[in-house]
């Protein structure tokens, strides 16, 4: 395939490629760098991505394609286990062919295991350079782009943005985890020149709080990885933060539609059977295509007005009470609207009457109050009363991926 990175180095060999804490390294240093360790890996089919995030990790992307080795990458906060698990990845034959039968492996990526056990998911160079062109063409293109990266780089929403970078041959800012103090301090001085950046809903909402407004450079803060409550968008977009909300999904490359409107090549539909999502373009990895030709997300989704898609939940997280259906992300955001409420989470308990119940898990505010009585009145003033919880309880913190999301399947009681 072309070298990405070569073509970066040539056009501006001086140009930062990788910010980070420890270092920064130019296109024409990062590609000598890659260039050099591609040697020892040459003839490998996969190479691990094992080291903390920061420029070693980068470099050693590179010099994985360089070596025309597809990279594996390994989150240290991972059991010994489940990191050689990762390491070896077994994978159905069918998974390793590209988009067009041809195309090179660049990753195997794992799913997030927020609703079922992680699985391997091979992305190619065309599902990498279609998100990297349909997203330029979303957000728009600096030249002078500075993508700042809180995300895991293990997550493809983080790993995304270095690669991108080298496609579009602008900076990566490296931070490799969140941490609101340090990502605030970036976003809100005026000489770090930060552009763009990756968060979820959980992390912006802390630098909310923290006193994010009107950061001076940002052109967007790209919100994914879960469901975004209204109330959010609304608070960020009373301080001055530009939010481009974005829905996307391992299999499919990271983004897949934007301020509701999909990527450019790619096709969403909703199943006729329901409310499916269903996803088919260049972005989406061959392995995880349906008979059918499509992607089938497990979450559902409806148009409005406008043709623009609108993330209702996941299809497996869907609540059966008295015989109606609910959808969680619904609650919670109803939830999120209070002022006590921090995060929430919605979720089932087996019930003799309902079958299933419609509880909720809430964080409140530090150093707020709100009794669960008050909690359901305030959704049963916004909610159909099947949708409103038949208990509340309260937890100092939600279980949570490395990327944000909810594990559900962990959440009991109340």
């Amino acid at each position: 395939m072309t070298s990405w990175l070569h073509q970066a180095a040539a056009r501006h060999p001086d140009r930062i490629a990788i910010e980070g804490p420890e270092r920064r390294l130019t296109y024409a240093e990062l590609r000598d760098a890659a260039v050099r360790q591609a040697e020892v890996l040459r003839g490998q089919l996969r190479v691990a991505l094992d080291q903390p995030p920061g420029a070693d990790f980068v470099i050693a992307l590179h010099a994985g394609l360089e070596a025309g080795a597809a990279v594996v990458p390994i989150d240290l906060r991972l059991s010994a286990a489940e990191q050689e698990q990762r390491r070896a990845p077994v994978l159905d034959p069918s998974l390793a062919r590209g988009v067009d039968g041809a195309d090179v492996e660049v990753a195997v990526m794992h799913t997030s295991g927020s609703t079922a056990a992680p699985k391997p998911v091979v992305l190619t160079a065309g599902n990498f350079l279609a998100s990297a062109l349909g997203s330029a063409v979303a957000l728009g293109l600096d030249p002078a782009e500075r993508w700042l990266c809180p995300m895991p780089l293990t997550h493809v929403g983080g790993l995304s943005i270095p690669i991108r970078s080298a496609i579009y041959a602008t900076t990566v800012v490296l931070h490799g985890r969140f941490d609101t103090e340090a990502v605030l301090n970036e976003l809100m001085d005026p000489g770090r020149r930060i552009t763009l950046v990756s968060l979820v809903p959980t992390m912006l909402s802390r630098l909310l709080d923290a006193g994010l407004q009107s950061p001076p450079g940002l052109r967007w803060a790209l919100l994914g990885g879960g469901p975004i409550a209204p109330g959010l968008l609304a608070r960020a977009g009373d301080v001055g933060v530009p939010v481009a909300p974005t829905y996307g999904m391992t299999e499919a490359c990271s983004q897949i539609a934007t301020f509701g409107w999909p990527l450019p090549g790619v096709e969403v539909r909703v199943a006729e059977d329901g409310e499916e999502i269903l996803v088919r373009g260049p972005i989406v990895s061959a392995g995880a295509v349906g008979e059918d030709g499509w992607l089938h997300t497990g979450d559902l989704g409806r148009f409005d007005d406008r043709a623009r898609l609108e993330i209702i939940g996941r299809k497996s997280d869907t609540i059966v009470s008295g015989g109606e259906n609910v959808a969680p992300a619904e609650v919670e955001a109803v939830l999120l609207e209070h002022p006590a409420v921090a995060d929430a989470a919605v979720h089932a308990r087996t019930d003799p009457e309902w079958g299933e119940a419609v509880v909720a898990t809430v964080v409140l505010r530090d150093g707020a109050g709100a009794a669960p009585e008050e909690l359901r009145a305030h959704c049963a003033a916004r909610l159909a009363g099947f949708k409103v919880p038949k208990a509340v309880g309260f937890t100092d913190q939600l279980p949570r991926t490395a990327s944000g999301k909810l594990l559900r399947r962990r959440l009991q009681g109340p």
